[in-house]
C-alpha cells in the first residue's frame, strides 16, 4: 500500500494510505490523540505492579513512545511488558521522516525511538530498564495462537471500521478478551455503538469518555468477572446449540 507522510494539527506527523483514504492517526493531532486515548485514559488508569500491555497495532510506534515517556515520569518501581501486533511494518525511510522523538524534551528520546524500531520482531527487548517490548509481525486474527501473559491493558488502535470492518466485530474482540485478566482495561478511540454492544455481550463494563481533540467521544471497557450463575447459563446455551 502506498503511504505518504502528513503533518497533523499539533505539529506531529502521521502516515496516510492513499488507497484507503485513511490516516494512521487523527489529523487533529497524532501525538495529542495517543496521549489522550492510551495514556490519560489507559496507562494512567492501571495500578498493577506488572503491567502487560497488548497493542493492536504497532503502526508508527508512537503509542510505545508515549508509554515510555509516561513510564519515565514515575518512580519506575514497576514493570511494563508491551506486546504489539502489526501486519504491515513501516520502512526505515518512514521511521526517519516521522521523527517523533523531536516532540519530547528528553535528549535520550532519539536513541529510545531508534531502539523501538530497531528491535527484532518476535523477540522481547528491554528498551529501557523495566520496559520490555515485543513486536509481533502477524495478522491480528493470529492472536488466538500467540502465547501471552494475562493482559491487563489493551490499546485497541486498529484502522477504522470504514476501511477494516472485520477488526471491529465480535470474533477479534473475543480473542482479545480471552487474553485479558479480570478487571483488565481496554481503551480505544472508537465510540461506535456496535462496538459498545459487542463488548457488553462479552461481559465488559463500558464507559464513554471525552474524546481527543476533534472527536467527541471514545471508550473504556473493563473486563468483569463472570459470576457462577452466568457461567452456568453460558454452558447451558452452548449445550443446546
Amino acid at each position: 500500500m502506498k503511504r505518504e507522510i502528513k503533518t497533523t494539527n499539533d505539529g506531529s506527523k502521521t502516515l496516510f494510505i492513499n488507497d484507503l483514504n485513511e490516516n494512521y492517526h487523527s489529523h487533529h493531532g497524532a501525538l495529542q490523540e495517543a496521549e489522550h486515548v492510551f495514556i490519560k485514559n489507559g496507562l494512567n488508569q492501571v495500578n498493577d505492579y506488572e503491567i502487560n500491555i497488548l497493542e493492536l497495532g504497532f503502526g508508527t510506534g508512537l503509542n510505545v513512545l508515549v508509554t515510555i515517556n509516561e513510564y519515565l515520569k514515575t518512580d519506575k518501581n514497576h514493570v511494563i511488558n508491551y506486546f504489539s501486533l502489526e501486519k504491515y511494518p513501516i520502512n526505515e525511510s518512514e521511521i526517519n521522516d516521522l521523527a517523533y522523538f523531536e516532540h519530547f524534551d528528553n535528549p535520550e528520546f532519539k536513541n529510545i525511538y531508534q531502539k523501538i524500531h530497531q528491535a527484532d520482531w518476535g523477540k522481547s527487548v528491554e528498551i529501557i530498564k523495566g520496559f520490555h517490548l515485543k513486536k509481533i509481525e502477524c495478522d491480528f486474527f493470529s492472536l488466538k495462537d500467540i502465547d501471552l501473559p494475562k493482559i491487563n491493558l489493551v490499546y485497541y488502535d486498529c484502522f477504522g471500521a470504514r476501511v477494516q470492518p472485520d477488526l471491529w466485530e465480535k470474533p477479534l474482540f473475543e480473542m482479545v478478551s480471552d487474553k485479558m485478566s479480570v478487571n483488565g482495561l481496554l481503551t480505544t478511540y472508537s465510540s461506535k455503538g456496535s462496538v459498545r454492544r459487542i463488548l457488553q455481550d462479552l461481559n465488559f463494563k463500558v464507559e464513554k469518555k471525552q474524546g481527543p481533540p476533534g472527536k467527541r467521544e471514545m471508550m473504556n471497557a473493563v473486563k468483569m468477572e463472570i459470576k457462577e450463575n452466568e457461567s452456568n447459563n453460558e454452558e447451558e446455551a452452548e449445550a443446546k446449540s
